[in-house]
């Protein structure tokens, strides 16, 4: 009874499975369910105990004190505790619904004398502080649901993915998956015209923020449909392009992912430009990259399967210093540490705990990180070669 899987149970009551409605009875009070059983059991124990006693004792004399202790030990281990309780520790479902339709009138035949056991046991526990009523909660949280979804063999890998890619929305912030400002491509009205509308014919992106001079100066976002209108008037101008710009939508960085999906679907939004606790606009955040945490990359627009990371003939592998961590780990299953900078660039430096002026090779947890290019302040390549457990040691 006790070994029973309570969520596959629910599951069983809810399809109307008589055995498993039972069970699910008794169990709603373990305390009482418990009590019946063990006094069953000891009944009968204690029972088997003094006949055994009298019997042996005329036949073998005051020897058969110890022969009927041993022998009957030996029985009741094997036959009445170890064998039983393991076949339905195995088999619970098999053992358990059957004995429900037993241990149901039991109880009832039995409750006086259980509700005296279990009056003076929930005192004496109350004495020490442990309330019964407290022992019944099932409920799983993010982490135990996470490991479930991990262990569950029946789940495809694509599904176990999202499931899980589901379960860390509320855990990553948009801050995690943004488009770094220095990635934003955009339309700055302070470039000519020709400038503009070669831009336009070129972009790979649906949507685009327009700004003045630079991205904090955002003054909307153009959809590249609505150029439609605009080539109804026979030619692209700045003022024709300002007139079909949707308002701006900001979004705190420190947003988790699965309030920024709902707010997306409230004010009908498909892209946001991320600010920080000053109003200077970080990033863009976009519907498409939340639905990739779930799902996976949905499209790849580059041609590779990943553009930053490029695996050399020695094992090592050549990154850019501005992928992000969160990126790296997913598409290496590695485990590079998240809890602090966003980019593998950041993460070089403030270990560093400075911007390195040549090339360095420094070692976190089990990976050998080398520095290959540096320019402007940046980290532009590194190097990563990921270290046997013994060579970590050494």
């Amino acid at each position: 009874m006790m070994s029973l899987n309570r969520y596959r149970l629910k599951h069983l009551v809810k399809k109307k499975h008589r055995g498993a409605r039972r069970a699910s009875k008794l169990l709603e009070r373990p305390d009482r369910l418990i009590g019946v059983i063990l006094i069953g059991n000891n009944f009968v124990n204690i029972l088997a105990s003094a006949i055994a006693t009298v019997i042996a004792v005329r036949l073998w004399g005051d020897a058969g004190i110890a022969i009927a202790t041993a022998g009957l030990t030996f029985v009741i281990l094997i036959f009445a505790e170890v064998t039983p309780k393991t076949l339905a520790a195995l088999h619970p479902e098999r053992i358990a619904f059957p004995a429900a339709l037993l241990l149901n009138p039991l109880l009832k035949l039995s409750y006086p004398l259980v509700w005296v056991v279990n009056g003076i046991t929930n005192g004496l526990l109350r004495l020490f502080g442990v309330k019964v009523t407290e022992g019944n909660n099932h409920h799983l949280s993010s982490e135990e649901l996470r490991t479930l979804v991990h262990e569950a063999g029946a789940l495809l890998p694509q599904n176990q993915s999202m499931l899980l890619g589901v379960l860390e929305l509320s855990e990553v912030t948009v801050n995690d998956i943004m488009v770094p400002r220095n990635e934003v491509i955009g339309i700055d009205l302070e470039d000519d015209i020709d400038t503009i509308i070669k831009q336009l014919s070129e972009s790979s992106h649906t949507r685009l923020p327009v700004y003045q001079g630079e991205l904090n100066k955002v003054v909307g976002v153009l959809h590249m449909r609505n150029l439609a209108q605009i080539l109804h008037t026979g030619s692209i101008s700045k003022a024709a392009i300002m007139q079909v710009v949707h308002e701006p939508y900001f979004v705190p960085e420190s947003t988790p992912l699965q309030t920024q999906l709902l707010n997306f679907q409230k004010n009908t939004r498909r892209i946001g430009l991320v600010v920080d606790e000053y109003g200077d606009v970080e990033g863009i955040v976009t519907l498409e990259d939340i639905l990739e945490e779930i799902v996976g990359e949905l499209s790849n627009q580059g041609g590779d399967d990943n553009q930053d990371i490029h695996p050399q003939e020695d094992g090592s592998f050549f990154i850019d210093g501005t992928a992000t961590i969160r990126d790296i780990n997913k598409a290496m299953d590695w485990e590079l540490p998240t809890d602090g900078p966003k980019t593998l660039n950041g993460l070089i430096t403030e270990t560093l705990e400075a911007i390195p002026d040549a090339n360095v090779c420094l070692q976190i947890d089990n990976f050998r990180i080398e520095t290959l290019q540096i320019n402007d302040n940046l980290i532009k390549t590194v190097r990563i070669t990921v270290l046997k457990k013994q060579d970590t040691d050494d």
